[in-house]
């Protein structure tokens, strides 16, 4: 089972092809991505490990951009009449895999 590390947006995520996996937002307008920033790929028994990173690229395609369920944020003070409530949904982008590199 072939599988890549991947960072983007601040965090790694596992990676294997045909995975659809949502990420923060990223910029892109177009359907073809591709992932720069790569740190491990291992393909069963073998596995390559970047210092920092592989000079390799694992591509995919945009799935759709949506927004995450709303987090709520609350806080409170006991005895002093305060409480904020604020509410949070976060841009995503959804990603399928569609290739990754040999080691």
């Amino acid at each position: 089972m072939k599988f890549a590390i991947i960072a983007t947006s601040g965090k790694q995520y596992k990676v294997k092809e045909g995975d659809v996996v949502s990420f923060e937002r990223l910029p892109e307008k177009t359907k073809a991505v591709s992932f720069s920033h790569v740190l491990l790929i291992a393909d069963g028994d073998k596995a390559a490990v970047g210092t920092p990173e592989l000079g390799v690229k694992v591509a995919g395609e945009v799935v759709d951009h949506y927004r995450d369920k709303k987090v709520s944020i609350v806080k409170f003070k006991s005895k002093v009449r305060y409480k904020r409530h604020k509410g949070h949904r976060q841009y995503l982008t959804r990603v399928r895999i569609t290739k990754i590199p040999t080691a």
